[in-house]
């Protein structure tokens, strides 16, 4: 028995496998010829990730995983296939000076030397299981050889890209596409891009906000790929002149992931862009997006009532629908009917009427509300107010007894009221049946692996309008460094920073005398309303966010 199966069984008995189960494999390695460490796992004394761990620990290493692995898709485009499957390594990270890869045989010197060499970067090695690195080793050849394979291919029956893409599910391009929606799910992107160019078709994915170009494509293929998609999707794939709107709906293991998927016609061919709808990868919990206790407090006062209005605002993409059906949750229960009417519908929640808006047919907000009003609802969710005949409706439904919630695009609380005027309703209405606005952004959230304190200096808080009298001069910050775990982002998920605003009889008042919105934001901060930019300070100060995402989104 060699020095270093001596060194991994005293790890394992460092971490709790008893002297009894390690000698018992001891001798049976004896016996049969075998290593100790093989008999171990295959006689299942112990786990493969046990093993795992104490190899990591026999040279000074982390173990991982692969569940727990964030898989960066542009990392694994730094090492030639041939190169990973003859040294059994995968690159997961990489930051331009430091290259992470999994590997389950750390004592592979020669390994770590070539990927130095090949990359130009230093190697930081995780261990992993044989499976999970076979897993792994499989994703990056198919992800590697199926467009090669898919160009090939239509190279040598020049055939149109259509006829390509429905007749077999193990064809390059349609292995390709389920691989690239499935390690953007795996990634915890949120939106794939795929971007037409005049030589090439790029993938992008957004994650935590921030887009990253994670592969390219031949344009050769461009048109099987999109043509795939659609075909996925619903789409017509001989309609190439106008926008269209689809859904996709796949099992990535245990979850169910919709995608909502959105075609441009742009000068180099057709843009498309899938959101992912992942209710399997997000919290419908208040708190957990990010709510602190007062918000929290000041929000639930106005969505626990039997009626009114509570509106959520902000740009697209600050995460207002994801609010809503998080409001949603702790309002419905059986006795309770809740009806919502959206477009799309993004989540698809059990034990809720979610209504699909179809303007082909007719079916838009303002038609579909007299009719769920004769349905008897309790709480009404209308997915947005876009227009003036919209609004009415939702506010005759707010004075008529009913809970209703919806949101609006303005850039903080205190605009609401006014956009509301602005579109045409009597300012009296809108001040009777508002009763709170919620205005909200996401921020990146650090990652609790790699994130770094700092000392802030005085003039860099001056500059963000640091609140002294209220959080006081902090000690420490935090800010963003980048690891495997948050794919060197330095940010692992997003939180909400909020503004609520009751509407208190005061604000109703201004709103009533066509008050400005600065006025009323005036009135807001002296009943309390926490403001957008000193929400995300105090997530700041206690070790969640940077300043500069706070900065970001507030500015």
């Amino acid at each position: 028995m060699d020095s270093m199966t001596r060194t991994v069984l005293s790890a394992l008995r460092d971490r709790g496998v008893s002297d009894e189960v390690l000698q018992g494999a001891v001798t049976t390695a004896e016996q049969t010829g075998r290593n100790p460490q093989t008999v171990l796992v295959d006689d299942q004394l112990i786990t493969e990730f046990q093993l795992a761990s104490a190899i990591a620990d026999a040279y000074g290493l982390q173990a991982a995983e692969l569940s727990t692995l964030a898989v960066d898709p542009a990392a694994m485009s730094l090492l030639p296939l041939t190169l990973a499957r003859r040294h059994r390594v995968v690159p997961i990270a990489a930051d331009g000076m430091v290259v992470t890869v999994a590997l389950a045989d750390p004592g592979n010197v020669l390994a770590i030397d070539d990927i130095r060499a090949a990359t130009g970067q230093a190697v930081r090695p995780i261990v992993v299981t044989d499976d999970d690195l076979n897993r792994l080793l499989d994703r990056y050849s198919r992800a590697s050889t199926d467009l090669n394979e898919a160009a090939a291919q239509m190279a040598i029956e020049e055939s149109p890209a259509d006829t390509l893409v429905d007749t077999d599910d193990d064809a390059p391009v349609v292995r390709f596409v389920s691989g690239l929606l499935e390690r953007a799910i795996t990634a915890r992107g949120s939106d794939i891009h795929l971007e037409p160019s005049e030589d090439e078709l790029k993938v992008r994915l957004r994650i935590d906000g921030v887009l990253h170009e994670v592969d390219t494509a031949p344009r050769g293929i461009q048109g099987a790929l999109i043509s795939r998609l659609k075909i996925m999707s619903g789409l017509d794939i001989t309609e190439r002149r106008v926008p269209q709107n689809g859904r996709i709906t796949m099992n990535v293991g245990a979850r169910h992931v919709d995608l909502r998927v959105a075609t441009l016609p742009t000068v180099w061919g057709e843009k498309i862009v899938l959101r992912i709808l992942d209710t399997g990868g997000i919290d419908l919990d208040l708190h957990k997006l990010g709510f602190t206790e007062y918000n929290y407090g000041r929000f639930s006062a106005s969505f626990r009532k039997p009626h009114g209005m509570v509106l959520v605002t902000g740009p697209t993409g600050s995460g207002k629908s994801t609010t809503l059906y998080a409001t949603l949750t702790e309002i419905a229960r059986p006795e309770v009917n809740v009806i919502t009417v959206e477009d799309p519908v993004e989540y698809r929640i059990g034990g809720i009427n979610q209504v699909q808006v179809n303007l082909k047919a007719g079916l838009t907000f303002a038609a579909v509300l007299p009719a769920i009003l004769r349905c008897d609802p309790d709480v009404v969710l209308v997915g947005e107010i876009r227009d003036r005949i919209t609004a009415q409706f939702a506010i005759e439904a707010a004075l008529t007894g009913h809970l209703v919630l919806s949101t609006l695009h303005t850039n903080d609380a205190p605009s609401a009221v006014t956009r509301l005027v602005e579109m045409g309703i009597e300012p009296f209405l809108v001040g009777s049946s508002v009763d709170a606005v919620l205005a909200q952004r996401l921020v990146g959230r650090l990652c609790e692996w790699c994130k770094e304190a700092y000392r802030p200096g005085h003039e860099e808080l001056a500059a963000a309008g640091w609140p002294f009298e209220t959080l006081g001069e902090p000690d420490q910050l935090y800010r963003a460094v980048g690891c495997r775990s948050c794919s060197n982002t330095g940010f692992r998920g997003r939180l909400a920073v909020n503004e609520v605003m009751p509407v208190s009889e005061q604000i109703e008042r201004l709103t009533v005398t066509h008050a400005a919105s600065s006025e009323i934001a005036k009135v807001a901060r002296a009943e309390g309303m926490v403001t957008l930019r000193d929400d995300g300070l105090g997530k700041v100060r206690a070790g969640l966010t940077t300043l500069n995402e706070v900065i970001r989104v507030t500015v």
